[in-house]
C-alpha cells in the first residue's frame, strides 16, 4: 500500500545521488542544491521577473519550486491517498512528444479529451516539451509532482476551455491556486490581471474568477487523473467526474 511510497528515501540517501560541485548531492538529473538563503535569493528574483513579464516561464518554474514547500507535501499527499493518484505516483508518466502518439490522439472523436488536448496545442502554437525540468525541489518525489504539475497544465487549460492568453491565464492560475496552494499560483492570479484591458477586467470580475472559484473548491484534486489512460473520454464527462463547472 502506501507504506512502500511513504518509507521512500531519496535516491541521495540510497547512494545513488550525485555529488555537487560543492560536495552536496544531487536527487534527480539537474537538481542544483541550494540553501535556505539562496532558495529565498532565487524566490524574490525570480517574482520580480515574473511579474514584470509573465511570459518569463522560467522564472515561473523557478518561483514555483522556491516556494512550495509546504503546498508540495500536501499534493504529494493528496496523490498517495488517492487509488489513482497512488498509481501516478509509483509509474512516474510523463506527458511529453516522445511518450504521445499524436497520430492516435488527432484521429480520436471531436470532443474527447485526446482530440480537444491536440487541438488546443495547435490553436496555441504550444508544445508539451517546453515544460522545464524541476531544479531546485530538494525531494525526488516532489520534484516529480511538481513536474506533473507542469505537463498537466495545458490539459487543464484544454478541460477549462481556457487559451493561453493573458486573459485565460490568469483564469487557470485561479483554479490551480485553489486546487493546490502554491504560491506562484496565488501570485499569478492575484498579479496577472494587472495587465488586462477594463473590458476584459471587468469580464474576469464578474463572471471568470468566481466561476474558477466555485469549480476549484467543488472539484477533486485534478493530479489524481491518469490523463494518459483518460484520452479517449469525453472533456464532458471528464469534467463532470473531476467536479468542473461547464465554463462560462
Amino acid at each position: 500500500g502506501s507504506a512502500g511510497l511513504s518509507h521512500r528515501e531519496p535516491r541521495a540517501r540510497q547512494g545513488h545521488g550525485e555529488e555537487g560541485d560543492e560536495g552536496c548531492s544531487r536527487l534527480y538529473p539537474g537538481h542544483i542544491p541550494t540553501s535556505p538563503l539562496q532558495k529565498a535569493l532565487l524566490a524574490g528574483g525570480s517574482a520580480v521577473m515574473a511579474l514584470y513579464d509573465p511570459y518569463r516561464h522560467d522564472m515561473v518554474a523557478v518561483l514555483g519550486e522556491t516556494t512550495g514547500c509546504l503546498a508540495l507535501p500536501n499534493l504529494r499527499d493528496k496523490m498517495k491517498h488517492h487509488p489513482e493518484g497512488y498509481r501516478i505516483l509509483r509509474e512516474r508518466p510523463r506527458i511529453r512528444l516522445s511518450t504521445l502518439d499524436m497520430s492516435r490522439l488527432q484521429g480520436l472523436p471531436d470532443g474527447s479529451l485526446g482530440r480537444e488536448y491536440v487541438r488546443f496545442l495547435e490553436d496555441n502554437k504550444v508544445s508539451p516539451d517546453t515544460r522545464m525540468p524541476p531544479k531546485f525541489v530538494d525531494d525526488e518525489e516532489l520534484a516529480y509532482v511538481i513536474q506533473r504539475y507542469r505537463e498537466v497544465h495545458d490539459v487543464m487549460h484544454t478541460l477549462l476551455g481556457m487559451p493561453t492568453n493573458m486573459l485565460g491565464e490568469v483564469v487557470v492560475k485561479w483554479f490551480e491556486a485553489i486546487q493546490t496552494g502554491l504560491p506562484m499560483c496565488v501570485l499569478g492570479a492575484a498579479f496577472g490581471p494587472i495587465r488586462l484591458s477594463a473590458r476584459k477586467l471587468q469580464v474576469l470580475a464578474t463572471e471568470l474568477v468566481p466561476w474558477a472559484i466555485r469549480s476549484g473548491r467543488n472539484a477533486s484534486c485534478f493530479l489524481n487523473v491518469y490523463y494518459e489512460q483518460r484520452w479517449e473520454q469525453p472533456v464532458e464527462s471528464l469534467r463532470e467526474e473531476i467536479g468542473i463547472f461547464p465554463p462560462p
